[in-house]
C-alpha cells in the first residue's frame, strides 16, 4: 500500500503570517498534533507541531533554562516568544510523495520521531499521513487469500514456510485437517518456531495452529 491509499486529503493548514495562537487553537479544534505551513503560492513551507511549542515563554522561563546552553541563543529566543508562525515552525519539514510505501513511511516516523507526514505533489500538500493512519492499514489488511480446502491450505502454508522463511523443505512442514494446521520439524531457534506459527495463522481459511516444531540444529 502507498501513502495515497491511507492519507487524509482534507488537510488543515496554516499560513506563514498566521499567529501562533491561531495555530494552537486550530490544533486543539481538530485534535491534531501538527499543521503544515503553506506559503503564498500554496506550497509547503514548514511544519508547526506540539514539539515546536513546548519551550514557549508562556509555559514559564524554567522550560528554557533546562535547555542546553548552546541552544539559548537569539534563535531560541525568537522561537519561544514570537507570535508569528513563520518564526516558530520547523522550516525544513520531512514530506513524502503519494507513492511512498507504508513500510518506508513507518521507517521515517520511527527514525525521525515524528507523528505526521505531509504528502506533497509538485510542492503542494495533497494529504497527510499520521501514525493512526498506519494503524488503520494494519486493521484493514486481510489475510493471504487461498482456495478453500485442506489440500490448498497445506500447499499455501508449506510454500510460505519454505519460500518466505527459508526453512528446510525436508526438515519442516505442515499438515492440515479440517482447516487446522499442524506444524512439524526442527528449526534453529525459538524465533523461527514463532515465525512459522505466524506464517500459518496468516493463511486464509486456517482455523487454528498446533506447533509441534522442535528447536535445535537447523536441518537436524
Amino acid at each position: 500500500m502507498q501513502a495515497s491509499d491511507v492519507m487524509k486529503s482534507n488537510v488543515v493548514t496554516v499560513g506563514l503570517g498566521h499567529s501562533v495562537r491561531h495555530a494552537v487553537l486550530t490544533m486543539i479544534e481538530h485534535n491534531i498534533s501538527g499543521l503544515p505551513v503553506i506559503d503564498d503560492d500554496g506550497k509547503l513551507a514548514g511544519l508547526i507541531t506540539e514539539g515546536d511549542l513546548l519551550r514557549r515563554a508562556e509555559l514559564g522561563d524554567e522550560t528554557l533554562h533546562t535547555a542546553d546552553r548552546a541552544e539559548r541563543d537569539a534563535g531560541a529566543y525568537v522561537k519561544s516568544r514570537s507570535w508569528r508562525v513563520s518564526d516558530v515552525m520547523s522550516a525544513t519539514p520531512v514530506s513524502i510523495p503519494e507513492d511512498a510505501q507504508l513500510s518506508d513511511i513507518a521507517a521515517i516516523m520511527l527514525a525521525k520521531g515524528i507523528k505526521r507526514l505531509p504528502v506533497v505533489r509538485d510542492g503542494r500538500v495533497v494529504g497527510i499521513v499520521s501514525r493512526s493512519d498506519l494503524l488503520g492499514a494494519i486493521v484493514e489488511h486481510e489475510a493471504d487469500d487461498t482456495a478453500p480446502g485442506d489440500e490448498a491450505i497445506a500447499r499455501a502454508v508449506n510454500t510460505r514456510l519454505h519460500a518466505d522463511l527459508g526453512l528446510s523443505p525436508t526438515g519442516t512442514g505442515a499438515t492440515v485437517e479440517d482447516r487446522h494446521v499442524v506444524l512439524w520439524g526442527n528449526v534453529a531457534d525459538a524465533a523461527e518456531r514463532e515465525a512459522a506459527r505466524v506464517t500459518a495463522e496468516g493463511v486464509r481459511g486456517v482455523t487454528g495452529v498446533t506447533n509441534k516444531m522442535t528447536v535445535g540444529d537447523k536441518g537436524a
